[in-house]
C-alpha cells in the first residue's frame, strides 16, 4: 500500500514539473527581445549606480572600470559604492578612481558598528539611495562586469514602459571545472525561469545584481521597512513591496546589452551557503503562485530520495526511478537550450544529464537549510 502510494505522488509531482518545464519554456519564447532605435533614443533619466562592497578588492577595480566604460552620458549616471566594512583595500581602490561619477561612501558613518544588525547589504543601499543624486537607481554586485550599452537599455525600457522596477540578465563566468559548471547550468536556469515566470505571470522574481528601480518610489513604499530584519531579499522582497503599491509596473528586460557577468563561488561550501541565503526567503514571498511552484520543485527532487530508499522494498521503482530521471533531463532541457543560447552557453549542456545527481541532493539540502533561517555569509553569522 505504502509503496503503491509513493509510486502515484511521485507519478503526480513528475506529471506537475513537466507540466511547469513546458509553461517556462513558452514563457521564455513569448517573451520578447527589447529592442530599442538606438541612435535615436535619448536617454532622459539620471542615473545612480550602488554598490554594495564588503572586502571586494579582488574585484572592484575591473568592476568599475566597466561602469565607466558606459556610453550613457557622462553627466547623466553617478557610482556610489557603499564600503560595508571592509578591512581589506575597497575603499582605497575606489578612491584611486580620480572620476567625478565615482565616490566611495562608508557604512560605517551611517551604522556604525552595530554588529547585531541582520541585512547590512539593504543598510548599504539605503545609504547610498540616500546619498543618490538618480531618479532611477540601479543596483548591481562588486564582483560584476557590465556590457558598454547596459545602463542605455535599462533606462531605456524604463522610460518605454513607465517601470518601477526593472529586472535585467544575469549570468555567471565559467571555467572548466565541475563545481564553476555546475553553478552556471543551475543559476542559468534559474535566469531563464525568471523572464517565462515574468511572460506567464507566474511570479515576480529577480536578482539584484542586475536590479534599478524608481527613486521615488522607493520612498513612496519606505524603502526596506518591514521587510529591514530579513538578511536576504533585498531586491525580491522590495520589488514586492513596489508591486504591491502599483501592480503590473514591474518590467524584464531581455537582451543580450543588458547582461550582466558575475563569478560564481570559489568553492562548495561557499555556493552552498549562498543557496541557503537565497532559499532562506522561503515562507516571505508574498506571492502564492511562487510559493506554491516552490513547494512542488522542492516536493519533485525530494520524491527522488523518497523513490530511492523505498526501491530497497520494492526494485520496481528502481525502474521507475530511472524512467523519472530520464523525464526530468529532457523536460529541463528543452526549457534550457534556447536559454543557454541567449547567453552564449550552448557548450555546458552536456553536461547537464550527469550533475542530476547532484542537483537532487543539493536542491534537498539547501531548501531544508534555508528554511531554519541560518547560514554565513561575507564573514557575518546571519540569522
Amino acid at each position: 500500500m505504502i509503496i503503491t502510494l509513493i509510486f502515484i505522488v511521485s507519478l503526480l509531482l513528475t506529471s506537475a514539473y513537466v507540466a511547469l518545464m513546458y509553461t517556462y519554456s513558452r514563457g521564455w519564447e513569448l517573451q520578447d527581445d527589447f529592442t530599442m532605435p538606438y541612435l535615436e533614443h535619448q536617454p532622459a533619466l539620471f542615473i545612480s549606480v550602488i554598490i554594495p562592497a564588503r572586502n571586494e578588492e579582488k574585484n572592484i577595480g575591473a568592476c568599475l572600470a566597466s561602469m565607466l566604460n558606459q556610453d550613457y552620458p557622462k553627466d547623466r549616471f553617478e557610482i556610489i559604492v557603499v564600503d560595508d566594512h571592509s578591512d581589506d583595500d575597497t575603499a582605497l581602490i575606489v578612491s584611486s578612481f580620480a572620476n567625478r561619477n565615482v565616490r566611495c561612501i562608508k557604512l560605517f558613518d551611517y551604522l556604525g558598528d552595530k554588529k547585531e544588525m541582520n541585512s547590512f547589504k539593504k543598510a548599504a543601499l539605503t545609504a547610498g539611495v540616500k546619498e543618490s543624486k538618480g531618479e532611477l537607481i540601479v543596483t548591481t554586485d562588486a564582483d560584476c562586469i557590465a556590457p558598454n550599452h547596459w545602463l542605455r537599455y535599462v533606462e531605456a525600457i524604463s522610460q518605454k514602459e513607465q517601470s518601477l522596477v526593472v529586472v535585467a540578465p544575469v549570468i555567471f563566468s565559467c571555467d572548466d571545472s565541475l563545481l564553476q559548471i555546475f553553478q552556471l547550468i543551475d543559476f542559468m536556469s534559474m535566469q531563464g525561469i525568471t523572464a517565462a515566470a515574468h511572460r506567464m505571470r507566474l511570479g515576480n522574481m529577480s536578482n539584484g545584481a542586475n536590479f534599478a528601480f524608481s527613486k521615488d518610489a522607493f520612498h513612496k513604499v519606505g524603502g526596506y521597512k518591514g521587510v529591514d530584519q530579513l538578511a536576504s531579499g533585498d531586491d525580491y522582497l522590495l520589488m514586492m513591496k513596489l508591486n504591491k503599491m502599483e501592480p503590473g509596473r514591474v518590467s524584464y528586460l531581455k537582451t543580450r546589452e543588458a547582461i550582466i557577468t558575475t563569478t560564481p563561488q570559489p568553492d562548495w561550501r561557499s555556493f552552498l551557503q549562498q543557496r541557503i541565503r537565497w532559499a532562506s526567503k522561503s515562507g516571505k514571498y508574498d506571492d502564492t503562485r511562487l510559493t506554491l511552484i516552490l513547494i512542488l520543485v522542492y516536493l519533485f527532487n525530494l520524491s527522488f530520495l523518497v523513490v530511492f530508499i523505498a526501491g530497497f522494498f520494492d526494485a520496481i521503482l528502481f525502474r521507475w526511478l530511472a524512467g523519472m530521471l530520464l523525464i526530468k533531463i529532457l523536460s529541463e532541457l528543452v526549457f534550457l537550450r534556447p536559454v543557454a543560447k541567449f547567453f552564449g552557453k550552448e557548450s555546458v549542456l552536456k553536461y547537464h544529464p550527469f550533475l542530476q545527481p547532484l542537483h537532487i541532493v543539493y536542491i534537498v539540502i539547501a531548501g531544508l537549510l534555508g528554511f531554519a533561517g541560518g547560514y554565513k555569509w561575507k564573514g557575518r553569522r546571519v540569522r
